[in-house]
């Protein structure tokens, strides 16, 4: 599997360099902003398959080095930087980032990480759904409060007004929206929509949250339920979170 890693620091490079070359991966090591781009640039090779994306670039800022690269390609991005603040979180999220991982990190933990943004990068028409005997499945458009999610065009419009979402974005408000008003668990919207377990990433889900929020501008639009998971409100009068608990997919 081909990898660009984008790291001005040739020690940090030198050591992931090696750790990425024993699991297998061809790494190709861009040490500003401008080779990154240049890299990508098509030449006949076989296609990078992940981004490993620093933002502190001796040439210019890593945040511009991303909105650039998800403008001309679908490549996943993977943010690996020493910003922890949520801000910082969210911006590269809305950019088109599809995982942002801080450091200190495991090396473990960013390996899966790679490996999972790969697998959706290789399915970026799949949106991830319950499965049939857990909650209903609907065909065609969903719609819901004026929000229209179209899930072959993979769009997303409010009152008639495009809302451009990232893939996970997408997946997450898809399948919310497949029942309004059912709570579903933590551990099932990771599995859904990550391929991954919940544990250790809760601000994940909630940075996604919140920028689905923002961007469709309907801050009630998702419900946390605490200490269960998330629900989308649906139109007209609804119970409590406590009522809708129980109907929510089962844990597996």
């Amino acid at each position: 599997m081909r990898l660009l890693l984008v790291e001005d620091d040739e020690r940090v490079a030198a050591a992931l360099v090696a750790v990425l070359g024993r699991h297998g991966f061809q790494v190709r090591h861009a040490r500003s902003g401008h080779e990154a781009l240049d890299a990508l640039v098509p030449d006949g090779n076989e296609p990078y398959r992940v981004v490993l994306l620093d933002l502190g670039l001796p040439d210019r800022d890593g945040f511009e080095v991303c909105s650039r690269i998800r403008a001309g390609s679908g490549v996943p991005v993977i943010m690996v930087t020493a910003r922890a603040d949520i801000r910082s979180r969210i911006h590269g999220l809305n950019l088109g980032a599809d995982d942002y991982v801080t450091k200190p990190y495991d090396m473990g933990e960013l390996l899966a990480r790679i490996h999972a943004v790969a697998r959706r990068g290789a399915q970026p028409s799949s949106v991830a759904v319950p499965a049939p005997d857990t909650v209903p499945q609907q065909r065609g458009p969903l719609e819901s409060r004026g929000i229209r999610i179209d899930r072959e065009r993979r769009r997303v419009s409010v009152d008639g007004r495009d809302v451009p979402l990232t893939r996970k974005e997408f997946d997450l408000l898809a399948l919310l929206a497949q029942s309004p008003g059912v709570v579903y668990r933590r551990e099932q919207i990771f599995s859904e929509v990550w391929r991954s377990g919940w544990e250790g990433n809760g601000r994940t889900l909630e940075v996604h949250i919140g920028s689905l929020r923002n961007k469709l501008a309907l801050p009630g639009l998702v419900e946390a339920v605490r200490g269960v998971g998330y629900r989308l409100i649906p139109d007209g009068p609804t119970s409590t979170a406590a009522d809708q608990a129980p109907s929510a997919p089962a844990e597996h």
